[in-house]
């Protein structure tokens, strides 16, 4: 299956759509499936029938005169799709525009039972279910106003860089909470329902960069786990977390294995979590203790990540993201499992004001500067 055309921006305004036409990068676009099986799935109305199950949704943006030899692969976190890298909700470039630009092939997809990659309720069990518009106000577009609503965290006052109001009647946010999907409230089943598909789309493509963004931060690891010589780096946008424990605010199950629920490869190896992952309390940096939350570590001596450890990391967080508390714990985590992690702290690096969704917002393209810079330094030659 395959569709080509020449991607612009599908604005409403004249001069939203001229200013989009200038901005917006030229591609050639197919799309694909990728992953998935025939099983035999329990149907509502139908008894049992044959069907094909856990395929993921590819689309390629291919420049007309690609300059760079790594291909660019975003993959979108909970109740996202990958429209989230096209446009932004008030209709500016996106960032696969961005990368496209650069000279980049961009992969965006839509992980198994999301968006554009079918769900079968009968296939896998679990619950599905969409993303309250409360809880996208409070942690994703608008925090500033919730600075006395539990739970919420020192910097959400610093959070000025969401296009509008970013609360429920605002034409930009009702843009962004109208292409909010259904996700899988299980995510060990979305976490093992990716891992083939995305394992597929890498053997595919062969040598790649992945962009992961919050739920889609442990596929991300999981993948450069299982496929080290392909993934020559991973950029996490605000990463699920913290390793190994949930927060207050935040859903899901716990990371057991550090910072995923799968299983990575340890050395020594890990035979069983409970006995093997011992963890200890780590407090904030001093200066930090009203900023930062503790953290849980590995006790000592730390196991070492011996195939991740292959692939170099940039986590980016927000000035004025609920990941700004504990987005420190991440990258303590590396520092123990030897992973070359760099974190990309955009408030320290001059980029003010960010929540969550950093690609979306108004100095988006500012973020996207660090990460081209992060890539061509630490990624290889071209």
């Amino acid at each position: 299956m395959k569709l080509h055309h020449y991607l612009l921006a599908a604005l409403t305004s004249p001069a939203a759509s001229i200013a989009a036409e200038a901005s917006e990068a030229l591609a050639r676009r197919t799309y694909f499936y990728i992953g998935g099986q025939y099983k035999d799935v329990p149907q509502p109305n139908n008894g049992t029938a044959t069907v094909f199950v856990g395929q993921m949704y590819v689309e390629k943006l291919q420049p007309p005169r690609p300059s760079r030899r790594l291909p660019l692969i975003f993959i979108p976190g909970a109740g996202q799709t990958s429209t989230n890298f096209l446009n932004t909700p008030d209709g500016r470039q996106g960032w696969a525009s961005y990368f496209l630009h650069k000279g980049f092939t961009v992969y965006l997809v839509d992980p198994p039972q999301r968006g554009r990659s079918p769900y079968d309720q009968g296939f896998e069990g679990g619950k599905v279910g969409s993303v309250s518009v409360n809880t996208v106000e409070q942690f994703f577009t608008a925090p500033e106003y919730f600075t006395n609503t539990s739970p919420s965290y020192p910097q959400a006052s610093l959070h000025t860089q969401w296009p509008g109001t970013g609360l429920r009647g605002d034409p930009i946010f009702d843009q962004f909470y109208a292409s909010q999907v259904q996700l899988q409230y299980d995510p060990e089943i979305s976490d093992r329902l990716v891992k083939p598909a995305l394992n597929a789309l890498i053997d595919k493509v062969g040598l790649c960069v992945l962009f992961v963004h919050s739920q889609s931060g442990p596929y991300g690891w999981v993948a450069g786990d299982s496929r080290p010589k392909l993934v020559k780096g991973i950029v996490a946008i605000e990463p699920e977390g913290p390793p190994f424990v949930q927060v207050p605010g935040v859903g899901g199950k716990a990371r057991i294995d550090g910072v995923t629920r799968l299983p990575l490869l340890y050395d020594p190896p890990v035979v069983n979590i409970t006995r093997d992952l011992k963890t200890v309390q780590l407090p904030p940096p001093p200066g930090k203790e009203k900023l930062y939350i503790p953290c849980t570590v590995q006790a000592s001596p730390p196991r070492k990540l011996v195939n991740l450890a292959r692939v170099p990391v940039a986590l980016v967080t927000g000035e004025a993201s609920y990941h700004a508390p504990y987005d420190w714990c991440t990258i303590e985590y590396f520092k123990q499992t030897g992973v070359k992690a760099t974190w990309l702290d955009l408030g320290r690096l001059g980029v003010k004001g960010n929540g969550h969704f950093v690609f979306l917002e108004k100095n988006s393209l500012e973020s996207a500067k660090l990460v081209l810079d992060w890539i061509l330094t630490n990624t290889g030659p071209g």
